[in-house]
C-alpha cells in the first residue's frame, strides 16, 4: 500500500516511522525541507517538495500540521493536497483543529470524490513515539474500516465517533478535561509545599485512590521539581482550548472552568512559558506562593 504522510513535527515524525517500519510504501512532505532529509535518512521512504507531489500515487494520505491555516495551506491550491491526490483516496487528518474546517474540507473532498476523515489524537510526543496514541475519528464507517488497519500501526485505540467533525469535538472533550485535571495535580502540589509535605510522597498516596491520574502518575515529579521544559507547549493547548471554546458559544454549552484555566495558560506565557508543558501550571502557583 502506497501511503503519504504530509507533517513531521513532533508527532508527524515518528508516526511516519511507526508506517515506515510497518512496510508500507511511505512517501513524505514537511515545509521545512530539511526536516524531510532527516526523516528519509531515518527510516526507509522518500519525501516530495511539496503536498501535490508527495501524494499522487497514494492509497492514504495522512496530515498532521498545527493548526486550520496550516491545514488550508497543505490542502488547497496549485501544490496542494487537492491538486495531486487521486480519486478514492482517503484524507486523514491528525491535526487538532476546528470541526468547521473538518466539514468544509470534507465537502471539497467530496466533488473530487475523495474520503475525508478528522482524526485528531491523544497521547502527545511519547505516544507518538511509541506508538500509543489514541484517535479519535469522524466520518463514513467505510472509509474508517479501510483505514483503520494501518492507523493501528502507531495508535492502541482507534474509535470512529459519528460524521465528519465529531473526531475534532471528541478531541475538544479531552482537552477540556485535561485542563482541569493539570490545574487541580497543580493545586495540590502546591497546597503540599505550603503545608510542608514531601508531594511526591503524597502522590505516592493519593495517586493510589480516586484522585489518580494519567497526569497526576506521569507530571507530579516533574511538576515537584520545577521541570516544564518538554511535552504538550502551552501554546498548543491555548490554541485547542481556544478552539473548544469557540465551539462551545455555537452549541451553549457552559465552560467556567475551562475559561478560567485558558486564562492561567495565558499568565505562563506572560511568565515566558510559552513551550513549556502544559504541567506548567504550577509554575504559575509557585511564582504566586513566593
Amino acid at each position: 500500500m502506497k501511503v503519504s504522510f504530509i507533517g513531521l513535527g513532533v508527532m508527524g515524525f515518528p508516526m511516519a516511522g511507526h508506517l515506515a517500519q510497518a512496510g508500507l510504501d511511505v512517501t513524505v512532505f514537511n515545509r521545512t525541507e530539511s526536516k524531510s532529509i532527516t526523516w528519509t535518512e531515518a527510516y526507509k521512504g522518500c519525501y516530495k517538495k511539496t503536498p501535490k507531489l508527495a501524494v499522487e500515487h497514494s492509497d492514504i494520505v495522512f496530515i498532521c500540521v498545527g493548526n486550520d491555516d496550516d491545514l488550508k495551506q497543505v490542502m488547497l491550491g496549485k501544490d496542494g493536497i487537492l491538486a495531486g491526490a487521486k480519486t478514492n483516496a482517503v484524507i486523514v487528518d491528525h491535526t487538532t483543529t476546528s470541526a468547521d474546517i473538518a466539514r468544509a474540507l470534507s465537502a471539497i473532498c467530496a466533488e473530487q470524490q475523495i474520503s475525508f476523515l478528522d482524526a485528531p489524537v491523544s497521547g502527545g510526543q511519547a505516544g507518538a513515539e511509541n506508538g500509543q496514541l489514541t484517535v479519535m475519528m469522524g466520518g463514513k464507517e467505510s472509509d474508517f474500516n479501510r483505514v483503520e488497519p494501518v492507523i493501528k500501526h502507531f495508535s492502541k485505540f482507534v474509535k470512529l465517533m459519528g460524521e465528519v467533525g465529531s473526531g475534532q469535538l471528541t478531541k475538544m472533550v479531552n482537552q477540556i478535561c485535561i485542563a482541569g485535571v493539570v490545574q487541580g495535580v497543580a493545586e495540590g502540589l502546591h497546597f503540599a509545599r505550603s503545608a510542608g509535605l514531601n508531594g511526591v510522597d503524597v502522590v505516592e498516596v493519593i495517586s493510589k485512590g480516586a484522585a489518580g491520574s494519567w497526569q497526576m502518575d506521569n507530571r507530579h515529579n516533574t511538576m515537584w521539581q520545577g521541570q516544564y521544559d518538554f511535552g504538550f507547549a502551552v501554546d498548543w493547548m491555548r490554541k485547542d482550548l481556544g478552539i473548544a471554546l469557540d465551539e462551545a458559544k455555537k452549541n451553549k454549552s457552559t465552560l467556567p472552568l475551562t475559561s478560567l484555566v485558558d486564562q492561567f495558560y495565558a499568565d505562563v506565557q506572560n511568565m515566558g512559558g510559552n513551550r513549556w508543558d502544559t504541567s506548567s501550571l504550577m509554575a504559575r502557583l509557585e511564582v504566586h506562593r513566593k
